[in-house]
């Protein structure tokens, strides 16, 4: 058992680092080749022209994630907390499994309710044509959910027991503790839920492509169109050949790279709290 655990773990190790030679190896060459100032930091993206600039869809995956942060890490935390302090057991038993259902709904009916349900509602109270930076904002923000209430659910009922009672033999009452010593000792497991709630929302790409509106261009309120990274790789992927293919793998680098920077930055706080 042993090597078989052994092998499964270089698998694993093996898979990643195949991924990061095939993106650096074809996606580095020809943001070197474009220009990596013009590539990162151009406002235009013409591909027929030769024209590759990034930085709209850098922006708006930025943008998109920090709504839907906004959105869904507060409601998120709030409803781990009450599953794992408040619920009774009677509610328990009919909330987690709606919880854990709605992580096993494929992307592409979360696409399909933001179309039927965000997107008109949005259109008839706020304006516009309903496909927006706001409405992928408010599905991503559904859609991260059970990621963050599951792990930190799980954080929160990690902390010892000796928490809880020594809070409440402080004269804390029940939602106090919960409040103010239960979840900050739980905050490393929070900060984990949060980080990959945020690499969910960066990374989608099907829900997205059907509500924002696709607009390859600065975005210019919530309430106009905007395209992430995912999107524009996935949109164009299909029909690009040459330079045009290769930058859409060099936007996968960049995807990549933040990807790395949020961890990295996950693990120096978590250093930092642990400290």
């Amino acid at each position: 058992m042993q090597i078989v655990f052994l092998v499964s773990a270089c698998v694993s190790i093996l898979a990643v680092f195949l991924i990061c030679v095939f993106l650096f190896a074809n996606g580095v060459p020809a943001i070197t080749k474009i220009g990596v100032f013009k590539f990162l930091f151009g406002t235009t993206w013409r591909p027929s022209n030769g024209i590759y600039g990034i930085f709209p869809m850098i922006v708006g995956s930025i943008y998109v994630t920090a709504g839907a942060i906004v959105i869904g890490v507060p409601i998120g935390i709030m409803t781990a907390l009450y599953l794992a302090m408040f619920c009774p057991p009677k509610a328990y038993s009919f909330v987690k499994p709606a919880i854990e259902l709605l992580a096993g709904i494929p992307s592409v009916v979360y696409g399909f309710f933001g179309m039927v349900m965000i997107v008109p509602m949005i259109r008839d109270t706020l304006g516009g044509n309903g496909n927006s930076m706001l409405a992928a904002s408010i599905l991503l923000g559904i859609m991260i959910l059970p990621t963050i209430i599951n792990v930190s659910e799980s954080a929160i009922r990690a902390v010892p027991d000796f928490y809880y009672e020594g809070g409440r033999a402080l004269g804390a009452s029940h939602e106090r503790t919960a409040f103010t010593v239960m979840l900050p000792a739980a905050k490393s497991g929070v900060l984990a839920a949060v980080i990959l709630g945020i690499g969910r929302a960066i990374g989608e790409t099907m829900a997205v492509i059907m509500v924002a509106g696709n607009q390859a261009r600065m975005p210019k309120g919530l309430l106009a169109g905007v395209r992430t990274m995912t999107a524009n790789i996935v949109i164009e992927m299909g029909y690009a050949a040459e330079l045009h293919r290769e930058a859409l793998i060099g936007t996968a680098v960049v995807l990549f790279v933040f990807i790395l920077i949020i961890n990295m930055s996950f693990s120096v706080i978590n250093r930092k709290s642990l400290s």
